[in-house]
């Protein structure tokens, strides 16, 4: 049931990926809009679930690259609102292909944004990631939790690894200065480890889970045992999200999505096998290259100016992404349906 009522024209590009697709779901049930989704489906997955989904609620569904700046001529003139979802993510992704990270992600900053200023757009939301500012906090000892007006920085240039940082840096400033140059709203939202069901398996809850039940490890090695992070279940991002977006006071502000509920991964990776009943070893296991020790979000600008209060708890959102995962790999689904 629509319970908003709006007339309002929607565009998600990237709109079948992991956020794209519960941020749909969000807005189907809440409002009243006409949406869009955009996708190539190189990480969202035209699956059953979604056709279903965008067939019985009516969604227009528009399937091309975007980082081609030719497929910008099937979208409309005319947005009230943008999610810019697209991109591709993942420390795997960044470290195994380094070189499409950046070709991609920032192809499909620029073009979107050439499209947009020639165009009649509201309002955008762009979502970036936490690991902007990984190299301030860890190089410079900039406080955790951490607030948005902190500089944004990478460790190491040479590392592989990041290079979805580079791209989204570079993708934050040309969003804010291109929409102050054409004069369309625009609003950053870091994500901080968001997590849940229909996730890709190259992050981090997904992989224990596949490593817990298909590879049935043991001992089960607890990589970065001793780094901390920060967790935030995708419908809490989700409502953040929106929220930013509805705001009508908010232009070119920059908010931290996530919770302040910090814990050890040794914690978390325990936590895990003990909703999977595991009753094996554990052994402690040094943590990939470039991972940082600690991340946290603070999350007071986002409570402040948008509502936000996060409210399902880590233990929670676990067990309803462990629950989905397990069911999928009983039903025989491979996860390369999910990457």
């Amino acid at each position: 049931m629509n319970s908003l009522i709006g007339n309002k024209k929607v565009l998600l590009l990237g709109g079948a990926g992991f956020v794209g697709y519960n941020l749909l779901a969000h807005l189907v049930s809440e409002f009243n809009y006409s949406i869009t989704v955009a996708d190539n489906f190189f990480r969202g997955k035209l699956d059953n679930e979604f056709k279903n989904f965008i067939e019985k609620n009516r969604i227009k569904l528009i399937n091309a690259d975007f980082s081609d700046k030719n497929s910008y001529s099937l979208l409309d003139d005319y947005y009230d609102q943008c999610y810019m979802l697209a991109s591709i993510v993942g420390v795997e992704n960044a470290i195994k292909n380094p070189t499409e990270v950046i070709r991609v992600n920032t192809l499909l900053a620029i073009n979107f944004l050439e499209w947009a200023k020639n165009n009649r757009i509201g309002k955008i939301i762009y979502t970036s990631t936490s690991e902007n500012y990984a190299g301030s906090v860890e190089n410079f000892g900039y406080k955790i939790p951490t607030a948005e007006d902190v500089p944004l920085s990478i460790s190491d240039i040479t590392k592989p690894r990041f290079s979805y940082a580079a791209s989204k840096i570079l993708a934050e400033s040309a969003f804010l200065n291109y929409s102050r140059e054409y004069n369309f709203d625009c609003v950053i939202l870091r994500y901080h480890n968001v997590y849940g069901p229909r996730m890709g398996f190259k992050h981090v809850i997904p992989n224990l889970v596949e490593r817990f039940i298909v590879d049935k490890e043991n001992p089960f090695k607890m990589y970065g045992h001793s780094h901390t992070r920060s967790f935030c279940f995708v419908s809490d991002a989700i409502i953040a999200t929106v929220s930013a977006m509805e705001n009508t006071s908010n232009d070119h502000q920059i908010y931290h999505i996530g919770t302040e509920e910090e814990i050890a991964i040794e914690e978390l990776i325990k936590e895990v096998g003990k909703i999977l009943n595991f009753s094996g070893e554990y052994i402690p296991a040094e943590a990939h290259s470039g991972s940082i020790n600690r991340r946290c979000p603070d999350i007071s600008k986002a409570e402040r100016e948008l509502s936000y209060k996060p409210q399902v708890l880590l233990k929670d959102g676990l067990k309803i992404t462990i629950k989905w995962y397990k069911n999928h790999f009983e039903n025989g689904v491979s996860k390369d349906e999910f990457e």
